[in-house]
């Protein structure tokens, strides 16, 4: 079975998952397709001004300020090789395209001759690049759906009172974490002293959990989709308001106290 990986980040989720994807009897990752960003995003910043807008000035600013503890926290304690790199290591073909719904994505897609493709770190996929390969394309979404569609992980159930935290991977259908759900884990949420300390240390518990879960689904793949399941109903999140985050430190403290 082939399977190709796209991503939009030379080190981030692709990055950590491709060691442990690489090297399997049942399946070959064939290729990577690695996507920028257009220069120009199409209503990016009246989406971002309207964002501005519902979470108030300083529910932005945590917003601006929390990005680090997904990113260079998470590398600082899980070293993320440059994806190059490792494609070279593993003998998998890499492609860049300008951006993950450009026609070169469409082409590289195409002549790919994919099974299934996985988005490893995207944003929005157009269906003329997700409806390609045979079995379509899985997403592997860092939090648990329905629940917490669209949302940054570990903050939101701790807003909501909430011990665990995990990852589904999902089919990708025309909405945004909507698709029918082939794998849901939940993994504890690991409290340490500060609400960034809790959030990094537990994301990268859920993305080592999720690069297994994510091999095991595409090990027995045939049997998973079959089993595949509807959402139903879900719950959108985004950045959280300063009010948000305020209940988010109360609840922090609460239940690291409580444990």
């Amino acid at each position: 079975m082939r399977v190709v990986v796209l991503t939009s980040a030379r080190r981030g989720t692709a990055s950590h998952h491709l060691p442990i994807l690489a090297g399997s009897a049942q399946y070959q990752v064939v290729r990577v397709i690695l996507a920028g960003s257009p220069t120009t995003p199409r209503g990016g910043l009246r989406k971002k001004l309207r964002k501005v807008m519902r979470i108030g000035p300083l529910g932005a600013l945590m917003g601006y300020r929390m990005r680090a503890w997904y990113t260079t926290d998470v590398q600082a304690l899980c070293p993320l090789e440059d994806i190059g790199v490792l494609c070279e290591r593993h003998g998998i073909e890499l492609i860049t395209t300008p951006w993950v719904n450009h026609p070169d994505t469409v082409t590289a897609m195409k002549e790919a001759h994919a099974d299934v493709a996985l988005s490893l770190g995207n944003g929005y996929i157009a269906s003329k690049v997700f409806t390609l390969p045979r079995l379509g394309m899985l997403n592997i979404h860092h939090e648990l759906l329905p629940e917490y569609q669209n949302a940054q992980g570990v903050i939101w159930p701790i807003y909501n009172g909430s011990r665990v935290t995990g990852y589904t991977i999902h089919r990708i259908d025309k909405g945004i974490d909507t698709g029918a759900i082939v794998q849901r884990e939940e993994v504890p949420i690991h409290f340490g002293p500060r609400l960034r300390d809790t959030v990094t240390r537990t994301m990268v518990a859920v993305l080592d959990a999720s690069a297994a879960g994510c091999r095991a689904v595409l090990e027995d793949l045939p049997a998973k989709l079959a089993t595949a399941r509807p959402q139903g109903p879900g719950c959108k999140w985004t950045t959280p308001s300063f009010g948000q985050y305020l209940r988010i430190l109360r609840n922090h403290r609460r239940l690291r106290a409580e444990r």
